[in-house]
């Protein structure tokens, strides 16, 4: 269920982000040579829009790593994003108290700046020859404005933060309504991103209504299962864009070149870490 909801999610996003976003604005807030003062900035605070885990930032990493992105601000993302999501800094102020909260803001900025300036350090030799070589890149021509761009990305990211919201341990009080409308505040998003891949991305509107079907009639065939019809909207995309030329297959072959590239190294590291520290109710 983690890797279908998140992970998933996240590799489509990532895949994106290698497409879509413009080399040129990555490489001028997070790239070896933008002011280091706004590339760790930006870095370390911007997974505070995202409820991702550990493993879900691993495929945006590795997304605005490509486009250009400099290791150290890339790390800097890497080690705060999931510990700087606001659902993570406000669940850990309610429990653990306010001053831990703060703690854990500020130490995530902290050390992901800290982390990310020795990654620039350990491989100064390496940025030094991709900046070079980034240097000498013709500018990437905008296909669509930007907020075109962030409709689209705000989509996806909904997606990701509603179907993953989890139950708060009161019964009453916003985040728990939040969390009894997910599925619907979900499904009103994926609506969204349908609309948005037809209008934006010129994917065929016929690929894309017979996606909508599918996911529909899914819930009435698992009407308690919210995964299944989630599983049927992940397949019916990657068909979708698989078949579409362009911007769409484009999408397509990197969202899968991340998943062949990480969720390999991912399932193994998950295994040791098993067999090290055990599980619940047993030693490693």
């Amino acid at each position: 269920e983690h890797v279908v909801l998140c992970l998933v999610p996240a590799f489509f996003i990532a895949g994106a982000i290698s497409v879509f976003v413009s080399q040129a604005s990555v490489m001028k807030y997070l790239g070896p040579k933008a002011n280091k003062v706004l590339a760790y900035g930006v870095a370390s605070v911007s997974g505070t829009i995202l409820a991702v885990c550990s493993c879900t930032v691993l495929p945006l990493f590795a997304g605005i790593y490509k486009m250009g992105a400099g290791l150290g601000p890339a790390c800097a993302f890497l080690y705060s994003g999931p510990a700087i999501n606001v659902l993570a800094i406000f669940l850990t102020a309610r429990v653990l108290g306010i001053e831990l909260g703060i703690a854990r803001a500020v130490g995530a900025i902290v050390f992901s700046v800290l982390l990310g300036l020795l990654m620039h350090l350990f491989f100064r030799d390496e940025e030094i020859e991709k900046a070079n070589a980034q240097a000498h890149l013709p500018e990437p021509e905008e296909v669509r404005p930007l907020w075109q761009n962030v409709l689209y990305f705000a989509s996806m990211v909904a997606i990701l933060v509603f179907a993953n919201w989890g139950a708060p341990q009161e019964q009453t009080g916003l985040w728990f309504e939040i969390h009894r409308a997910k599925w619907m505040i979900t499904s009103l998003s994926a609506l969204a991103f349908a609309l948005i891949l037809v209008r934006l991305l010129s994917i065929a509107w016929y690929k894309v209504g017979a996606a909508l079907v599918m996911v529909v009639s899914s819930t009435y065939v698992f009407p308690a299962t919210p995964i299944a019809p989630f599983v049927v909207g992940i397949v019916t995309l990657s068909i979708a864009l698989s078949t579409e030329e362009g911007e769409g297959e484009e999408w397509f072959s990197a969202s899968w070149g991340f998943t062949k590239q990480i969720l390999p190294l991912l399932m193994m590291g998950v295994l040791v870490a098993g067999v090290l520290l055990g599980r619940p109710g047993a030693e490693g």
